[in-house]
């Protein structure tokens, strides 16, 4: 049993088998610790977080705190990073990337709200997230401890997580029999691993949740509005609404034509290639690039391709970020070049066009 001073944990919960497994993991290593669990709603499906909290008590948590993120996310983290016109590697809109700092700040202000003296989170070793929120964690409360259990525990298949939650009566709705990996907040879905592993695999019909197939969208195009005002979306077909109800709307009207479908194999931060299918309707619609001429100046054009790359590496693997952002510390377009005016734009939808 391990000990390290820890006395209260600020946990990244999901809900999954990873994170319920972690909270009696941390409570038998750290010396019985107190683990709270902190959980961010960031537009992910409305079921994940039905009955979280209990799940997190039963599992041995003192305390849950669900958090309602979803208009900070799209206002604060969406809209900063695509009016730079930012994409990876020339395709991913960079869904979980924006998602991961937004919820690291927000663990990090529980944890100092409820005294605590370290956080944790469920990343693997092998993937860019666990640099995601541990920079984020150094930059806003370097006097926490971080806690990374899958880089200490020997737990290291599906079954032996399940084995482990067993033996200790706690209760898990997971199975073995779960093919993909996902990740899902407004502005995108992520599904990884099954059949997506070979590169010989075309991607089948499981491996798309929000998104209509193109070949059984309507045939009859249908006509979407969108209103835009100093780089944020602010109508829809002539109806206002927040920043977060604006990508719903066109979440919905995306989906349906089956608009916003990537196959992608892109490189992570340590090293490995991994393979994955992106769907980002909403997004689709309403890029940036698609207004940038109307609405910015032409010195804004043309730096934006400066800033961009400066936004989209930091955003990407939030490392170099202060680095980066000192070197080009503006944010495109900024108030001091772009014109003050309103766009609206028309666009039709028909089979993922």
């Amino acid at each position: 049993m391990q000990n390290k001073g820890i006395k209260k944990i600020v946990l990244a919960y999901s809900g999954g088998l990873d994170t319920s497994a972690i909270i009696p993991w941390l409570k038998e290593n750290y010396g019985g610790c107190e683990v709270v669990a902190f959980v961010a709603d960031i537009g992910q499906e409305r079921g994940d977080l039905e009955g979280v909290e209990q799940k997190a008590l039963q599992s041995g948590a003192s305390e849950c705190h669900v958090v309602d993120l979803r208009e900070e996310f799209i206002r604060d983290y969406v809209y900063p990073v695509l009016q730079t016109g930012a994409l990876y590697e020339g395709s991913y809109l960079l869904g979980t990337s924006m998602a991961r700092p937004i919820i690291a700040k927000a663990q990090v202000e529980l944890a100092l709200k409820v005294g605590a003296d370290a956080l944790c989170h469920g990343a693997t070793g092998k993937g860019n997230d666990q640099v995601r929120f541990e920079t984020t964690y150094t930059a806003l409360a370097p006097h926490l401890k971080v806690v990374a259990p899958w880089r200490e525990w020997n737990l290291r298949s599906r079954e032996a997580l399940l084995d482990y939650l067993k033996e200790r009566n706690i209760p898990t709705t997971a199975s073995l029999e779960k093919i993909y990996s996902r990740d899902e907040n407004a502005w995108h879905i992520s599904t990884e691993g099954g059949v997506l592993e070979s590169p010989w695999n075309a991607p089948n019909k499981d491996c798309w949740v929000w998104t209509v197939d193109p070949l059984e969208a309507p045939d009859k195009p249908e006509q979407v509005t969108v209103t835009v005002e100093k780089g944020c979306v602010v109508a829809v077909n002539g109806e206002a609404m927040s920043p977060y109800k604006c990508l719903e709307t066109l979440n919905v009207l995306g989906a349906k034509h089956g608009v916003g479908r990537i196959d992608i194999v892109e490189n992570r931060l340590v090293g490995i290639k991994s393979r994955g299918c992106y769907e980002t309707p909403g997004a689709r619609l309403w890029l940036p690039r698609c207004v940038g001429s109307s609405s910015w100046y032409w010195i804004v054009i043309a730096l934006s391709g400066v800033s961009s790359w400066a936004w989209k590496c930091p955003t990407w693997s939030t490392m170099a970020a202060g680095l980066l952002r000192c070197v080009v510390p503006f944010r495109l377009p900024h108030k001091r070049w772009r014109k003050k005016l309103t766009a609206k734009w028309c666009c039709n939808c028909i089979k993922a066009r």
